[in-house]
């Protein structure tokens, strides 16, 4: 007679969990996907506007002056952008201010307008924290609830600006690089992410796709080439985080903010000017595509690392995982000049792997890359991007994150073994 009580008191609990998060994560995938749908609508006209009316370039400084000046004087609780967004989760101090959403996406349409090099995952990814954050406040959730809504946030973005929610919900779990994850998290980050995908591609707009026609088998010679191509993938990832500070720092000896973008616009509009091409500009979805099925530029993605961490560094918003996508599949274009693999599979092993090694994400990059490629391709994506994390250094494009690679992981298990663990 007391058993069906005992199931009820078992099963009233996750019931109430799994209706709260559906409806939480329903709510924030609908807001966060249609912002991206919106964003990328608008991204796709003023790339079109600035290919069409080249001349617009020159106005870069301009642009860089006006983003400058609306973060300093309206957005100066939001500049950092993804790595606040880290920061309240590590350390949670106050709501993540709904103006994020509306100044990076300005921002970001303003940088490719104008001609900068930039992604558009981190618009993505603070427009959907900033949206989802604010139900904590409203809900009055508890602080581990608040982590969750903001993962979910993270997830929905991601998802939605690319297409791919597997990887999306993995990102925002595996971007924390914490020691134990938020298993909570992990079903309410799927269904915000899966919710933001769909809303996305209900407002009609297309994702990339890329197609890779033909894989080998995965052979111990094979296994070896893909191992050297992840180490060398993994050394591009180092160089593009290493740049990208380093830019950030020497803008920083500028004391005026508003300024930095505006001469960092000058030195890129000039190099522009001197390469006399827009293709290492803006997302560079065109040549990525390329990358795929025909012989490309062996020094494309070091100029595409030069653009994009300049740009960045000076002040410019956008994201990075597109040009990441960028450095990564004209790498890999380059490689099959010595790495006997299909071009098209060793385009998108580097187009996984720098992600992989820039963001610290192996598995979401992973992931991204079967949901982008096909699950024929998983042995070669998964290896290389492994092999990418573990030689990146360590120096990720997120700050705020617990440093990975191949030194912290030795590091790690000299100090499990001092302990006798």
């Amino acid at each position: 007679m007391n058993q069906p009580n005992i199931l009820n008191k078992v099963q009233s609990p996750l019931l109430v969990y799994i209706i709260k998060w559906l409806c939480l994560s329903a709510i924030v995938g609908i807001l966060a996907g249609s912002a991206s749908a919106f964003f990328l609508v608008s991204l796709d006209w003023v790339t079109n506007f600035r290919e069409s009316n080249l001349w617009i370039i020159a106005f870069l400084p301009l642009g860089g002056l006006i983003i400058g000046l609306a973060y300093h004087y309206w957005g100066n609780n939001v500049v950092k952008g993804n790595n606040q967004i880290l920061e309240e989760l590590h350390s949670p101090k106050q709501v993540i201010p709904l103006k994020m959403a509306p100044i990076v996406l300005f921002g970001t349409l303003i940088t490719h307008l104008f001609g900068g090099s930039a992604g558009r995952e981190g618009t993505a990814v603070q427009m959907g924290a900033a949206i989802s954050d604010q139900f904590s406040h409203l809900f009055k959730l508890k602080a581990q609830d608040r982590k969750i809504l903001i993962i979910i946030g993270i997830s929905a973005g991601f998802a939605s600006v690319f297409g791919t929610p597997l990887a999306g919900a993995v990102f925002a779990l595996e971007v924390l690089i914490l020691k134990k994850y938020p298993y909570d998290a992990i079903l309410p980050s799927l269904f915000a992410a899966l919710i933001a995908d769909y809303t996305c591609t209900a407002w009609n707009v297309k994702h990339t796709q890329y197609n890779i026609p033909f894989v080998p088998a995965m052979s111990a010679e094979n296994f070896l080439w893909t191992i050297l191509a992840g180490i060398i993938f993994g050394l591009a990832a180092m160089l593009f985080s290493k740049s990208t500070h380093f830019w950030s720092d020497m803008f920083k000896k500028i004391n005026y903010p508003p300024i930095r973008p505006f001469i960092g616009g000058i030195f890129i509009a000039a190099a522009i000017w001197i390469t006399g091409s827009s293709k290492y500009i803006g997302l560079g979805i065109p040549l990525i595509q390329s990358a795929f099925y025909t012989d490309l530029n062996s020094f494309d993605f070091l100029l595409k690392i030069l653009f994009t961490s300049f740009t960045l560094g000076a002040g410019f918003k956008g994201g990075e995982v597109t040009p990441l996508f960028f450095i990564g599949a004209t790498l890999g274009n380059t490689l099959v000049w010595f790495v006997p693999l299909p071009l098209a599979l060793l385009a998108g092993m580097g187009l996984a792997a720098i992600f992989a090694g820039a963001s610290n994400t192996p598995i979401a990059s992973t992931i991204l890359g079967i949901e982008l490629f096909g699950i024929e391709s998983v042995y070669f994506i998964g290896i290389a991007c492994a092999i990418s994390y573990l030689f990146s250094g360590g120096t990720g494009i997120y700050t705020s994150q617990i440093k990975g690679g191949l030194k912290h992981v030795i590091y790690d298990w000299l100090i499990l073994k001092k302990s006798g663990k």
